[in-house]
């Protein structure tokens, strides 16, 4: 029996003795993951990957303005304000606002400052998109056609949730909560609701929660596959760390599972994945097309190589990934790869059209996403994001032309090659 009636020296010279060895041990634990502290969320330092391929600051700048103003405020722009406190962003060759873009725009907006832009848009997705009761209450309509205001579907898309959360904690910790949006008390309805959805009228939690993997809709059979493309690890560590809803291990559980999820769904050569998955990574058979890798996929190379930055706990995976990824569209040419393959690599007997266009092209959103592997790539091999810095966000030879996808995939790949991409910690 150990006697615990310590004199003050001896007392003092036992806590000294702990604080040493938990000293010790910490800095054996980084030094035995030496990446870890590397990584943006734990140094607060963000790669500019454009500076590191000579290009000046002022350039890059100027560069990532000009996207966000040809997007937000130019000829061919996609948000749209409606009178004096609301906007909304419009897939325009799809005549639809979706949660997609709407959420996208928010996240520019929170990563750039522009808090009159957000607001707007946060204010016109929760008017006119957000389920005020019944089962699907707090979640979105996933899509709305903008001039009649009719609504193409109550139902949601997963990813839609998953961003307007991170916008909203984002949103934040960069403005606080008083400034006439409640941005936490926001996000924390959305979540609190989603941990309420058990089947009842057929509406589930965003993630499958036996899987811990989100899903591809939250209710009826879409609650059972996913999509490789909402599959963001980096998110659900921004949840674990500033939701505060008591569910931040099984966030965490989430961004693990869905690393390895990720190992499973990209081809061991190519690193191309299938749009639509099991929560196996086999592919899942969509009625409305066959499994391939097409538009929802130009997002998974952007999407881990956030993950790698920020938080840098799957590197060598990742690593790996993106040498096979640019390797193989660099075999395919580096100015001529195209949009959509099967994923070992050869061309999908049935091309998805997109605005009327039933062809396969050399897209600037695959162009744009495919340079963040950029962030990844150990060797110093920077021509991916010379071609993306040559890219340029207008129509293309035979008149298709899309601000919304390509112009959104473009906008969001400059910030994350500028660094201005990046966790926004509380004030």
């Amino acid at each position: 029996m150990i006697n615990l009636n310590l004199t003050r020296p001896t007392l003092s010279s036992l806590l000294a003795f702990l604080f040493f060895a938990l000293s010790f041990n910490t800095n054996a634990q980084m030094q035995s993951n030496p990446q870890k502290d590397k990584a943006e969320f734990y140094s607060g330092v963000y790669r500019n990957v454009f500076k590191e391929a000579g290009y000046s600051q002022s350039e890059i700048d100027k560069k990532v303005e000009k996207a966000y103003a040809d997007l937000f405020e130019g000829p061919n722009r996609i948000y749209f304000e409606v009178g004096d406190s609301m906007a909304y962003v419009s897939d325009i060759k799809n005549h639809d606002a979706r949660t997609e873009g709407l959420s996208y725009g928010m996240m520019i907006a929170v990563q750039l400052n522009k808090k009159d832009a957000f607001d707007r848009i946060w204010r016109w997705s929760k008017k006119y998109l957000q389920h005020q009761e019944g089962p699907r209450e707090a979640y979105f309509a996933w899509s709305i056609n903008p001039a009649t205001m009719k609504k193409n579907s109550e139902g949601s898309a997963s990813d839609g949730e998953l961003y307007f959360i991170t916008d909203l904690l984002f949103a934040s910790n960069r403005w606080g909560n008083n400034s006439g949006i409640n941005y936490y008390a926001e996000a924390r309805r959305i979540l609190d609701a989603m941990w309420k959805k058990d089947g009842t009228g057929n509406i589930y939690n965003l993630i499958n929660v036996e899987h811990k993997q989100i899903s591809f809709v939250p209710e009826g059979k879409g609650y059972e596959w996913t999509d490789p493309s909402y599959h963001l690890p980096a998110f659900y560590e921004i949840w674990a760390q500033y939701a505060k809803d008591g569910h931040d291990q099984f966030y965490r559980d989430c961004a693990d599972t869905s690393r390895v999820f990720l190992h499973r769904a990209c081809h061991p050569v190519t690193g191309l994945n299938f749009d639509y998955t099991e929560f196996s990574g086999k592919p899942h058979p969509a009625p409305w097309m066959p499994a391939a890798f097409r538009y929802d996929s130009w997002r998974v190379p952007m999407n881990i190589a956030m993950d790698y930055a920020w938080f840098g706990k799957d590197k060598s995976w990742q690593e790996n990934y993106a040498l096979r990824l640019q390797g193989f569209l660099k075999s395919q040419g580096l100015e001529s790869f195209v949009d959509q393959y099967n994923p070992e690599g050869t061309e999908p007997d049935f091309i998805l059209q997109a605005g009327g266009f039933q062809k396969l092209r050399h897209s600037l959103g695959f162009v744009a996403t495919s340079a963040t592997a950029s962030l990844m790539n150990q060797d110093k091999n920077l021509d991916f994001v010379h071609a993306l810095w040559n890219a340029k966000l207008e129509p293309y030879s035979d008149g298709y032309f899309d601000p919304y996808y390509d112009g959104l995939m473009y906008l969001f790949s400059l910030m994350h090659l500028s660094g201005k991409y990046q966790i926004i910690t509380p004030r």
